[in-house]
């Protein structure tokens, strides 16, 4: 059994300081997931003790980009977050935590039990285990389930009734929220494979009928059937091999791209490659086409009166390759319409109301060392001057220190049963679900322009205040105080005090509500504590929020430089919060990019397959054509015509996609944001794309029918 706890920032103070993510864990956490340095040792039991030396194990990238891989680095001292230790070996290349985060260095968790048993809440642990061989994870929960029903009584009685006992395996905990996005583009590639085929089928048709003739003059020179069946496959596979070939080279420059385009965290896309797997299949299905068509036409007796007559191969095969083109459009209509449903997903997601305005906002977020800073008073010192040195600067319009930021990533958490409005009991049964906080400073909310709907929200005088203020979200409020004003009243807040001794807060103040758990999901109650100029309200981790009119690069140099001034070994983040936002959007960009591609590249496959149809029947109708205008039939008429006959090929095509995507639809619902699956103005935008390119495409060979010459036409047939 091992135990992690999770990835948090960490500090690399040497020269060029750099922030890294750690991970803390237990001595046997390598063993159990069968992984082994690939230079050093794994952690001893004696390290993973309390006041312990201290050790580190080091990712291979970390090792690669900061120490060009020096073997003689094992044995020695670097400074994490001030503090010596000992590197004692470096992770596999190939290395991911559990939980699929990225960690730089791995550490000893070092568990103080006794205290631990003692603490309220405690730390938070992920607990893993290997399974004997012959136990399935079923057998493995029945056995553990005694354990649970002991230790479901130590919880926290809010907690009991909402606590849920699970056992699955890691496998499935690392890709459970990407199967079925993985089985998406599956189904997507497999569309688009589809309609390829259908275009090459429908295009060796009419090759085919087009050599009608020939094949006929070599069946009469004594070419027999399996002779002739041989020539089909012969030149079938020719065609699949050519087109597997540029298929391969065509997939092998667009990965980079897509993996390029992939945002980070999604597991192992970095690791894709086109390897023996990929041309096997590739193979298989190229010699199945080659051999499927192959026989389709190779079977087709070749008819004697072919060498004195018109052909009427084509005639025959007609209906099929309209049945191919028909099916082609309804396939194509699923990809569009999925992928406008993507698209306006999208477009909410990055249109929707943060409660925020994230225009012209830099943040600089620090982590100070426990060995450089490790009071609190040291801590609060190095923020009080900071802010001194920072609030006057060129271009600055308000500045704040927060200990995280919205709208996703890390915020604290309390539940709701743990608040209490003073002289009113607390939340009877269950945890009332998560409340998020924040410790903030006065200018929070007018450097991010969140509005104060009642109150004026923290001033400068409480900063030196002995009591406690609070400033709640519109949500919390509303639940609090149904009906009522808070302003003014006292509550009780989750501070991890005894239930008899926790402190009173003030509500000084309402904010609207601001989107705190990530772009995608509601926004938690929340609310705001003010962090005083007091020791209790500090700690180590803090976010300036600085809004400047200067520009962001100048800005960054200046804030940097000042920073420095005070720290040169202090490592900084420092970016816009507008970019913040735009990252959380990177997943369903990238979802929106890749079925936006197949539905682009299936709506291509459906006109060049439609175009060619058109165009092929158009030729076989020359004669009816001459003999029409011969007769005086307008040219209008004549596109008309031509337009009628590929209309009956998508209208049909168009009905039978918007059955199926109304069908499948369902399946994109889990990455949806403010559209339904069966949005009526996404499916008539897509059809009616669908059918303008359908008919722009049926023009040209309408168009084309227009210039026969009837004489012409006439003499020849």
């Amino acid at each position: 059994m091992t135990s992690e706890m999770g990835v948090e920032p960490c500090d690399l103070t040497e020269v060029n300081p750099v922030r890294l993510d750690c991970a803390s864990v237990e001595s046997n956490f390598l063993s159990t997931f069968g992984v082994t340095p690939v230079v050093g040792r794994n952690f001893l039991p004696r390290e993973d003790r309390p006041n312990a030396p201290k050790v580190a194990l080091i990712s291979y990238a970390l090792w690669r980009t900061r120490f060009q891989l020096d073997r003689s680095l094992v044995g020695k001292l670097i400074r994490i977050d001030g503090k010596a230790t000992e590197v004692i070996g470096v992770l596999p290349r190939d290395f991911a935590m559990p939980r699929l985060q990225s960690a730089d260095v791995l550490v000893p968790e070092a568990l103080d039990v006794a205290a631990e048993r003692k603490a309220d809440p405690g730390h938070p642990m992920w607990a893993f285990a290997r399974l004997k061989a012959d136990l399935t994870p079923e057998q493995a929960k029945a056995q553990l389930e005694p354990l649970f029903e002991y230790s479901l009584q130590l919880a926290p009685a809010p907690f009991r009734k909402e606590v849920r006992y699970v056992v699955r395996p890691l496998r499935d905990r690392q890709f459970h929220d990407v199967h079925r996005a993985a089985w998406i583009l599956l189904g997507l590639v497999i569309a688009v494979l589809l309609m390829a085929c259908a275009n090459v089928a429908s295009l060796l048709t009419a090759w085919r009928a087009s050599r009608e003739r020939e094949m006929a003059l070599r069946n009469a020179l004594g070419a027999g059937r399996m002779r002739l069946l041989q020539q089909a496959i012969t030149e079938s596979l020719v065609l699949s091999v050519i087109g597997a070939v540029a298929g391969v080279l065509f997939a092998a420059a667009l990965l980079p791209v897509f993996i390029a385009m992939a945002p980070d965290g999604m597991p192992f896309l970095n690791a894709a490659r086109l390897d023996a797997r990929v041309l096997a299949f590739t193979l298989f299905a190229s010699l199945l086409c080659a051999i499927g068509f192959g026989l389709v036409g190779g079977l087709t007796q070749a008819r004697a009166d072919a060498l004195t007559s018109r052909s009427r191969l084509s005639m025959r095969h007609a209906r099929f390759r309209q049945v191919l083109v028909t099916t082609q459009i309804a396939a194509s209509l699923l990809l569009l319409s999925g992928g406008a449903l993507l698209t306006r997903s999208f477009w909410n997601l990055e249109r929707q109301s943060l409660g925020l305005n994230d225009e012209n906002v830099l943040t600089a977020t620090i982590s100070l060392g426990e060995t450089a800073y490790p009071t609190a008073e040291q801590q609060m010192g190095f923020f009080g001057q900071l802010q001194q040195n920072l609030r006057w600067g060129p271009g600055v319009h308000a500045l704040a220190i927060s200990d995280s930021l919205p709208p996703g990533g890390y915020h604290r958490d309390s539940i709701y049963a743990a608040l209490r409005v003073e002289g009113q009991p607390r939340l009877a049964s269950g945890t009332g679900g998560n409340v998020a906080w924040r410790w903030v400073t006065p200018d929070y909310f007018r450097v991010l322009d969140i509005p104060l709907i009642e109150g004026g929200g923290f001033t400068r005088e409480e900063l030196t205040s002995s009591n406690r203020f609070v400033v709640l979200s519109r949500s919390l409020a509303e639940r609090m105080f149904p009906g009522q004003s808070p302003l003014g009243r006292q509550v009780h807040l989750a501070t991890g005090a005894p239930a008899d001794q926790d402190p009173l807060y003030s509500v000084v103040g309402v904010a609207g509500d601001v989107k705190n758990g990530g772009l995608a999901v509601g926004e938690e109650p929340e609310y705001y504590r003010l962090r005083r100029d007091s020791a209790d309200d500090w700690d180590g981790t803090g976010v300036v929020i600085v809004k400047s009119s200067l520009p962001v690069a100048a800005m960054e140099r200046w804030m940097r430089a000042q920073i420095a001034s005070l720290d040169p070994a202090l490592p900084v983040e420092i970016g816009t919060l507008r970019e913040r936002v735009a990252k959380l959007a990177d997943q369903p960009r990238f979802e929106m990019l890749l079925v936006g591609y197949f539905g682009c590249a299936g709506l291509v496959l459906a006109i060049v397959g439609l175009y060619g149809v058109t165009a092929f029947l158009m030729v076989e109708r020359k004669p009816e054509v001459g003999v029409r205008l011969a007769l005086g039939a307008s040219r209008s008429a004549i596109v008309w015509l031509i337009l009628g006959s590929a209309m009956r090929m998508v209208l049909p095509g168009t009905m039978m996609g918007l059955a199926m995507t109304l069908g499948l639809s369902r399946i994109l619902t889990s990455l949806l944001f403010q559209v339904g699956p069966h949005d009526p103005a996404t499916f008539l935008g897509a059809t009616t794309l669908l059918v303008a390119a359908a008919l722009l495409a049926a023009l040209f060979p309408a168009v084309a029918a227009t210039r026969v010459d009837p004489m012409v036409t006439l003499r020849v047939d």
